[in-house]
């Protein structure tokens, strides 16, 4: 069966192309630009370049596709260029709907984010109505206005499924994330102080392996969360120093002053050419509910998800082949 994936290139994305090659698919990777293809370049896929922003090259990238797996986006918890995060996250996936049908695509599969389902108290399971009216940040209002749509395009002639992704972390990672960033940092001993809250985190190699069983077993028309486990950052950071002998920091920082700081450090991140840690979107999710239900995708997809400690070793040693860490 032929496949596409946007955002080939990503953290998700190169390690669904990855997985997908090994279950048989016939695999095409859309990348934006010719740098970006070093991460597949010893992956059996046929490669594209293509822009979300540019309809026209996607209905040449989907051509004879039964399947396109939508990945491209920017992750943005800074202060990003929020014209740019709209251009690529909602008017990008437009264009995917308008190419998948023009190109006669039967199945939409969209990676959405649980950053789009509003907060509430208790446990937070999959809802069918989204808005970035009732989510805060520039992201998860990307994100949630892209989902209502491309849930709305669900048809017969296009059949749409949503997974929603929590904090993702593990190995592959090319490019770094702001997570990334802190558990090299922590594993380096270059961490001085944390910050109480926390978050889900959710292995990237589970995700792509729900995604594929989205596609395989999803309903038309429904989204399935694909989360983790919830911990927090002085959790997270004691199993780095159970596993490195770096000592985790023992002084927590306020939230207070880690709001009041959050953008000095995203200017100071920015001039070291560095993802910053915590940003003030940062420190506001951290604290926010994250007991996100994974039982409609254990349910109806046989999603299952690896001990939490096993992820954050296998990034080590990944981040350790890549000498980011010590």
């Amino acid at each position: 069966m032929k496949v596409v994936v946007t955002g080939a290139t990503g953290h998700i994305g190169n390690v669904l192309v990855r997985d997908l090659i090994d279950r048989g698919y016939e695999v095409t990777s859309m990348v934006l630009n010719e740098k970006d293809k070093e991460v597949l370049k010893d992956l059996n896929t046929k490669l594209v370049y293509g822009d979300v922003r540019k309809i026209e090259t996607l209905v040449k990238a989907f051509e004879n596709a039964e399947i396109v797996f939508h990945l491209a986006g920017i992750i943005e918890i800074g202060r990003g260029n929020k014209k740019n995060v709209r251009a690529v996250n909602v008017e990008g996936s437009k264009n995917v709907v308008a190419a998948c049908k023009m190109a006669h695509v039967k199945k939409l599969v969209y990676t959405s984010s649980v950053h789009a389902i509003p907060e509430k108290e208790g446990i937070i399971s999959e809802i069918t109505e989204f808005s970035p009216k009732l989510v805060k940040g520039t992201y998860a209002k990307s994100k949630a206005e892209a989902t209502n749509y491309i849930l709305k395009s669900n048809s017969q002639d296009l059949e749409v499924i949503i997974v929603h992704p929590s904090g993702v972390i593990g190995p592959y990672e090319y490019i770094k994330s702001n997570m990334g960033q802190l558990i090299i940092d922590c594993a380096n001993g270059r961490m001085k102080a944390t910050l109480k809250g926390g978050y889900n985190f959710v292995d990237v190699r589970d995700v792509s392996k729900g995604i594929i069983l989205a596609a395989e077993k999803g309903k038309p028309g429904e989204c399935y969360i694909l989360a983790g486990y919830s911990i927090t950052i002085q959790e997270l950071m004691a199993i780095i120093e159970k596993l490195t002998g770096k000592k985790a920091p023992k002084f927590v920082i306020a939230r207070w002053f880690a709001f009041i700081t959050g953008a000095l450090s995203e200017i100071y991140y920015k001039i070291v050419h560095e993802k910053p840690l915590f940003t003030s979107y940062a420190v506001y999710t951290t604290g926010t509910n994250h007991n996100f239900s994974i039982e409609k995708a254990k349910k109806e997809l046989g999603y299952t998800v690896r001990n939490i400690e096993n992820t954050i070793q296998d990034t080590i040693e990944w981040y350790k082949k890549r000498g980011e860490i010590k």
